[in-house]
């Protein structure tokens, strides 16, 4: 994380961007763009900047949002259970869906149903995600209506549900209002589902490969020898010895999920953390990109060590 925020500093002070300009605008005059560049702490060496922030940060500060005026924190929690919903929901999909096609794939090598599921993954894994989402509204939102359009509710329930967790599902739940469940479902199928297919693409393709692996060894040979049925072959021994593996990619892909949705949100108006950093950036919003990075950082450390402390778990050497 330490490495993660200097970095990210760095980077925010050699691009090419001013941040008082953003702040002041270039009518300005040069006493008041000299006051704002020294409350920033800009005259000071950079290792002392990068200081001042790194003590900021540890405090839970990330500065200002110049685009909305609040501070970045209040707005990274504002937008993040947005996005946090639908990596969640797109993340479901494609471990139910795609863990028992990698298994099926593998036990049954060389068929049509590994060749069909070798073909939906390289698919899913290589499409562009921005295509499939616009070809994913022209078809179920534009032309069958199956699905609701952009964003996260209809403008008629929006703010009908009052905001507890900032999912809107979970939300409606509390509230026992299920009209607003129902279209927010609507509206949020389609971008999970789409998200979802290319977490399935990744995870089938990965517990294939490591089924396969598991079903050439010895133990698997012996257990078939000893009349042990197939079931209990598959799933009670060659399928128990890839769970440790499982994790780290199911991890892995919900963190790709998370802080790399910013494509999604965008096509379907999706008010997430990808969504505001991009329009940050976009909008020399350095505070709120750096503040939106590191907190897209630490999601990455923090499903890391959930990840290592489920080894445990699920495998008793690791203890």
């Amino acid at each position: 994380m330490l490495g993660l925020l200097f970095v990210t500093f760095m980077i925010g002070r050699v691009m090419p961007v001013d941040p008082v300009l953003a702040i002041v605008g270039d009518r300005a005059s040069q006493e008041i763009y000299q006051q704002v560049y020294q409350d920033l702490g800009l005259d000071r060496p950079l290792l002392v900047q990068f200081g001042l922030y790194l003590r900021d940060v540890m405090q839970g500060d990330f500065g200002t949002s110049i685009l909305t005026a609040r501070p970045v924190a209040e707005d990274i929690a504002r937008v993040f259970p947005a996005t946090l919903e639908l990596a969640t929901l797109g993340t479901l999909i494609g471990v139910v869906l795609g863990v028992p096609l990698g298994v099926i794939a593998a036990v049954r090598r060389g068929s049509w149903i590994d060749q069909v599921a070798r073909v939906v993954a390289l698919v899913g894994y290589s499409m562009p995600i921005f295509w499939l989402g616009l070809m994913g509204l022209l078809v179920f939102y534009g032309i069958l209506g199956w699905v609701g359009g952009p964003g996260r509710v209809s403008i008629f329930y929006d703010g009908m549900v009052p905001s507890v967790t900032g999912m809107i599902l979970l939300d409606s739940m509390i509230a026992r209002n299920w009209t607003v469940l129902r279209d927010a479902f609507s509206h949020i199928v389609l971008p999970a589902s789409l998200l979802g297919y290319y977490s399935l693409a990744y995870i089938s393709r990965m517990t294939r490969s490591f089924m396969l692996e598991q079903l050439s060894a010895e133990y698997v040979t012996t257990a078939r020898v000893k009349g042990m049925s197939e079931r209990q072959v598959i799933w009670g021994h060659a399928f128990r010895n890839i769970r440790v593996q499982l994790i780290t990619v199911i991890a892995l892909s919900y963190a790709g999920l998370l802080e790399g949705s910013v494509l999604t949100e965008i096509i379907f108006s999706w008010p997430g953390i990808g969504s505001y950093i991009t329009t940050a950036l976009l909008s020399a919003d350095m505070n709120a990109v750096l503040g939106g990075t590191v907190v897209v950082g630490l999601v990455f450390v923090l499903l890391n060590v959930l990840s290592d402390l489920l080894y445990k778990v699920f495998d008793p050497r690791a203890k």
